[in-house]
């Protein structure tokens, strides 16, 4: 990371969240299954050697060796590669071809050695833009000629949105922190709230397509993953009735590109081509 605060207080995080249940709770169910979704759109067909850096406990790394894919995954929180190594076991007949602790501005692997990289957590959590058009080069290095990489990134207004609809927006501690997310989406938790997440950098929409472009990546797709869904009043309900998830998944599909909608959602993705 560019600052050592800022790097610090990431690690302590999550090394107090539990990201190896995240995507199974609420409204990042609907994450989980959009970006699972939006990878498989575009991504060949096994066998294919895919690196997941950032890619915490392995939730998509695991996923993605159950269907036949060599992944290696990095992640700078050694909590979350034990996590990984752990998920990999469990599956013994597809594991995880590796699971280190890594960075993803600086992989291991050789040049033009990958099919494809997740980006899924890096870009914003390197906050400072010369560290993210760092990442994503390290990913252009790795990827053969025509390879892809996904990218995601925090909506620049998805800390407003998820404070009113969640109900902490009027909490004083969280005022600071709302004001300079809208002001140049730079979030900062001074506190030890973890609904406040940690630092990151919140985008707008056209910023993560510069990022790719800086990095030499054409942009295959820019879109929402959640859209306005992960506002869903009731989301658990609605998520637990089949007709309704398929509903819900069909009208986040239909907007996903929309520009008016883009910045509504929680997470914006990016998927670029080398």
């Amino acid at each position: 990371m560019s600052d050592d605060l800022t790097a610090n207080g990431i690690l302590l995080h999550y090394n107090e969240a539990d990201e190896a249940s995240r995507l199974r709770q609420g409204w990042f169910q609907l994450e989980q299954a959009r970006t699972r979704e939006l990878i498989l759109r575009h991504l060949p067909p096994a066998p294919a050697t895919i690196i997941d850096a950032g890619g915490g406990a392995g939730a998509y790394a695991c996923w993605l060796a159950s269907n036949r894919y060599e992944v290696h995954l990095f992640d700078p929180v050694l909590k979350h590669v034990d996590q990984a190594r752990a998920a990999s076991r469990q599956q013994p007949a597809h594991p995880l071809a590796s699971a280190e602790v890594g960075d993803a501005r600086h992989l291991p692997q050789a040049e033009a050695s990958a099919d494809a990289v997740l980006l899924l957590g890096p870009l914003y959590h390197l906050v400072e833009r010369p560290d993210r058009i760092a990442c994503l080069r390290e990913a252009h290095r790795v990827l053969r000629p025509g390879g892809l990489v996904w990218g995601a990134a925090i909506s620049r207004f998805a800390s407003l949105l998820d404070s009113l609809s969640s109900g902490f927006f009027d909490e004083p501690e969280f005022a600071p922190i709302l004001a300079r997310d809208l002001n140049d989406g730079q979030h900062r938790n001074p506190t030890s709230n973890l609904t406040y997440f940690t630092d990151a950098f919140f985008h707008r929409p056209g910023e993560l397509s510069r990022d790719f472009l800086a990095a030499g990546f054409k942009v295959e797709e820019l879109v929402a993953i959640e859209g306005p869904g992960w506002l869903a009043r009731d989301f658990d309900r609605l998520w637990n009735d089949p007709a309704q998830r398929d509903r819900l998944l069909a009208a986040v599909r239909k907007v996903e590109r929309e520009p008016s909608v883009l910045g509504a959602s929680a997470h914006i993705m990016a998927i670029g081509r080398k």
